[in-house]
């Protein structure tokens, strides 16, 4: 590494729910700089949820991600002329960004329906285990089982 590591920003929590794990999410659904727009998919698809299950929509995004939060990845690491695909635990912090993500590209992939429906459904499906986004955390589980062998190179991954 060259420089200094960058000094995590602490990040405003959103303004309707008071929460930072929102503000987060909201973010991340953001396009081109449009924050006023990203929040208002974020809500709607919120006020949908709350529409469909007449429960706390922020408790049902909460265990829709950590349902979709995955527990370990794999690292490719070059020992010995041989890539390896090494398992490694996930970070805390990694864990929600990646569930974000995964959330917000499956709801980007369906067809047909604005946004906010897209990502009320997608939610809906993660709180309930099933959809893309619970689908590809269990692939990389599954890749992670395979290469278990290889743990043991896994003091070499930084």
């Amino acid at each position: 590494m060259r420089g200094k590591r960058a000094p995590k920003r602490k990040i405003l929590p959103d303004p309707k729910y008071q929460s930072e794990k929102i503000a987060k999410f909201i973010n991340y659904v953001m396009r081109k700089g449009k924050k006023t727009l990203a929040q208002k998919i974020v809500y709607r698809a919120f006020e949908i949820i709350n529409k469909k299950t007449n429960q706390d929509p922020l408790k049902i995004f909460e265990k829709a991600i950590e349902n979709a939060s995955p527990e370990m990845e794999v690292k490719a690491r070059r020992i010995g002329g041989a890539n390896y695909q090494i398992p490694v635990p996930v970070r805390e912090d990694r864990k929600f960004t990646l569930a974000c993500r995964w959330l917000i590209e499956a709801a980007r992939e369906k067809k047909g329906k604005p946004m906010e429906e897209k990502l009320a459904e997608e939610i809906l499906e993660a709180f309930n285990n099933r959809g893309s986004a619970i689908k590809k955390k269990e692939d990389l589980h599954k890749i992670a089982e395979a290469n278990k062998a290889f743990a043991y190179f896994a003091r070499f991954v930084k």
